[in-house]
């Protein structure tokens, strides 16, 4: 699998990021087409490095190619405008090739 992953630093106004965010954003780039799951996580802490993420929101596609149809759609063209009326500069796009496996307890 492939994912888009979105790294939001930490807003200057948290509570009306999140009613942009919920409101503007989601309920576009949430119409991108092949997208097989969407995982949200607010960012609690930071180990490591720099800058203050806040949250990070990633889209699961089959593969790398749906992931670029998806964003070169009429929808995926919509979620980058809506994106960078939400956080231009304060935001970092990755492509990520994506592996997971379960674990014994």
């Amino acid at each position: 699998m492939h994912k888009l992953v979105l790294l939001f630093n930490q807003p200057e106004d948290p509570v009306d990021f999140d009613r942009r965010w919920s409101e503007e954003f989601v309920t576009v780039i949430e119409r991108l087409p092949g997208v097989r799951r969407v995982a949200v996580g607010r960012i609690t802490g930071v180990a490591a490095g720099e800058g203050a993420p806040y949250l990070m929101h990633e889209f699961l596609f089959d593969s790398s190619e749906l992931l670029m149809q998806a964003m070169g759609s009429p929808q995926g063209q919509a979620a980058g405008h809506a994106l960078m009326a939400l956080a231009h500069g304060k935001v970092t796009i990755c492509f990520a090739e994506h592996h997971e496996m379960s674990l014994p307890a």
